[in-house]
């Protein structure tokens, strides 16, 4: 038998974030619940639910699936779950401003993310909308970015400040590593692309990105700072400190986030779900290109109507 709530939604800050109370999280949800779920994430693009104790990975999973269609845990980290990726501090710290696996063409919809062990202080994370640092763009950079493609990959920068003062984690992080890579995916986004469910115009850019379409390291390195600066624009984030017993829902596809690494050495484990998405489209209707890499194993490509689902292709 299905289980009936009703949602209040609070809202945390003037362009993202919201809290949702009133809710026991389950794969037994009613339409109604999970269609409120969904339009909360889609206007307040992270959405956060505290006291959901009763879930595991089990659990996790069964909600998610109420909400779309689920991915492997990772194109390339296989070694550590099939369908629930740890987010676990042993391997690596998340600490840059990226979108989740945008080196793949199917650009996943959402991530769910849930505490499992937290350290005493610190470990918060940071979200950004996208979809308000494009509207905020001068008309000159709109027009630019509209026309911009970014190279994005799989060769990764999480641990390149890690100054290897622990042997034993340094190794565990070069393993993570080179499990990471062990494939290589590049696939070129267009910088602005349209939402498939709520029609606007985001920006998707991120650490993945390794240059722009056309031109050089130097201008690409100028240009990416430039426009991901509005992006991370504090007024246009939200920062969430975790409790055990809390998830966290995002649009992956009109966000940004950033694990901030402020808690020393201790242990910090979160367990993450994947939902499957489509491939970007400019504002032409142009959709992004397989440079490299084939991610199907990985991830369904999703029609963004709910209940219709496209075929891997």
């Amino acid at each position: 038998m299905s289980t009936r709530t009703s949602l209040d939604v609070v809202k945390l800050g003037a362009h993202i974030g919201a809290r949702i109370d009133g809710v026991r999280l389950s794969g037994d949800l009613d339409e109604a619940t999970v269609a409120a779920i969904n339009s909360a994430l889609l206007t307040h693009k992270v959405i956060f639910f505290r006291n959901q104790d009763h879930l595991d990975d089990d659990g996790q999973l069964a909600f998610a699936q109420r909400l779309g269609t689920t991915t492997a845990a990772h194109p390339t980290v296989l070694s550590r779950g099939t369908r629930v990726l740890p987010i676990d501090s042993r391997y690596d710290k998340a600490n840059s401003w990226h979108t989740d696996v945008t080196f793949v063409d199917r650009v996943p919809k959402a991530s769910l993310l849930r505490a499992v062990a937290l350290p005493e202080y610190g470990g918060t994370t940071v979200w950004a909308n996208t979809a308000t640092a494009y509207t905020q763009l001068p008309e000159p950079l709109r027009l630019l970015a509209e026309n911009l493609w970014a190279v994005h990959t799989n060769k990764y920068d999480y641990a390149a400040d890690y100054d290897g003062r622990h042997e034993q984690l340094a190794d565990t992080v070069r393993e993570h590593r080179a499990e990471f890579e062990s494939e290589y995916f590049e696939t070129e986004h267009p910088v602005v692309r349209v939402h498939p469910e709520s029609g606007e115009r985001v920006l998707l850019l991120g650490h993945f990105v390794k240059r722009f379409v056309g031109l050089g390291a130097t201008e690409s390195a100028a240009l990416f700072d430039l426009l991901q600066t509005r992006i991370t624009k504090l007024e246009n984030t939200v920062r969430w400190n975790w409790q055990l017993g809390d998830l966290a829902i995002w649009d992956n596809r009109a966000t940004q986030h950033y694990a901030v690494s402020d808690y020393d050495d201790q242990f910090r484990r979160l367990s993450r779900v994947t939902l499957a998405g489509d491939i970007p489209v400019d504002v032409q209707g142009r959709p992004s290109r397989v440079v490299a890499g084939d991610a199907t194993r990985y991830s369904a490509v999703v029609d963004p109507l709910p209940g219709r689902h496209a075929k891997a292709s």
